[in-house]
């Protein structure tokens, strides 16, 4: 039992083996569990990051703001890592890890754990996703890899990361667009809302031609819409579709909101229903919204 708390702290089994993941959860147990002495300085050049992380680019304006600060006051949490064939292996702390580097560190204090590779990805995936937003295509990517490796459902992942199964639904889907169009959506040149819609067409051509058609003509969200509704076009789902008569002179404002909460958003009777899955959703809402509990 001893070995075990020593492996990976008291408790943190259990925590991964929720159905609702929370990185903060994970490195109190751990900080928690550590003693003095298990907090060593390990020196940079041993280093690497986990090969899991999502992200593949940094902002490089605040790691700036975080060396200067780790310049000023030292690095303020350990970095959790976990000891590798050659060095270690970054669980998770890799911004602080970077920033260091740019401040003129050479060592980082370090915990090590002996996580598995399942919930390196897990923490990786967390440690973004909870801490400093992903695009969407790199979402997409730790999503479909977690789906693969750990043989998850979309529900199921769902539930562990804590978004609704439509956004999960909606991410992997982007999956569908070629490169050209995902390289639009990582520079922010196409909103999600506008990524969904060309997600649902069939062909690759369309999707591109109607791509460039947004950025051409900057067209809103509901004119794209209409757009891709035209029987003429194909469609990856081919049903038909029911005409919605035009009661609602707020439907651009449901879209506009739909976009930045990422769910189901109607307007009707003046009055605002936002759609949430479950509890964890519902506090992600709220963030958005700045709204504390």
């Amino acid at each position: 039992m001893e070995t075990r708390k020593r492996a990976l702290g008291m408790g943190l089994e259990q925590l991964f083996n929720n159905e609702n993941l929370d990185l903060s959860s994970i490195e109190k147990q751990i900080y928690d569990d550590v003693t003095k002495e298990e907090i060593i300085e390990i020196p940079l050049e041993e280093l690497r990051p986990n090969p899991y992380q999502p992200r593949k680019k940094f902002d490089d304006e605040k790691l700036g703001e975080l060396a200067e600060s780790i310049k000023e006051h030292g690095v303020f949490q350990p970095i959790i890592v976990k000891k590798s064939i050659k060095g270690y292996e970054i669980i998770a702390g890799e911004r602080r890890f970077r920033a260091s580097k740019l401040a003129g560190l050479t060592k980082i204090p370090a915990i090590i754990r002996n996580f598995t590779d399942e919930q390196m990805m897990e923490i990786a995936l967390l440690e973004n996703l909870q801490r400093e937003n992903l695009n969407a295509i790199e979402e997409a990517l730790a999503y479909k890899a977690m789906i693969e490796k750990l043989a998850l459902t979309q529900e199921a992942l769902a539930k562990k990361v804590g978004k609704s199964r439509t956004h999960i639904t909606n991410i992997l889907g982007l999956l569908r667009l070629p490169l050209e169009i995902q390289n639009m959506i990582v520079k922010q040149e196409l909103s999600m809302s506008h990524a969904r819609i060309l997600s649902k067409l069939e062909s690759k051509e369309e999707m591109i031609e109607l791509a460039n058609k947004i950025l051409a003509e900057n067209l809103p969200v509901h004119d794209v819409e209409k757009i891709a509704v035209d029987p003429d076009l194909p469609k990856r789902v081919k049903t038909e579709r029911k005409v919605k008569s035009a009661t609602s002179e707020y439907k651009y404002v449901e879209d506009l909101m739909r976009d930045k909460l990422d769910t189901k958003v109607k307007i009707k009777d003046k009055k605002i229903e936002i759609s949430f899955s479950n509890v964890n959703d519902l506090n992600r809402i709220l963030e958005i919204l700045d709204i504390k509990e």
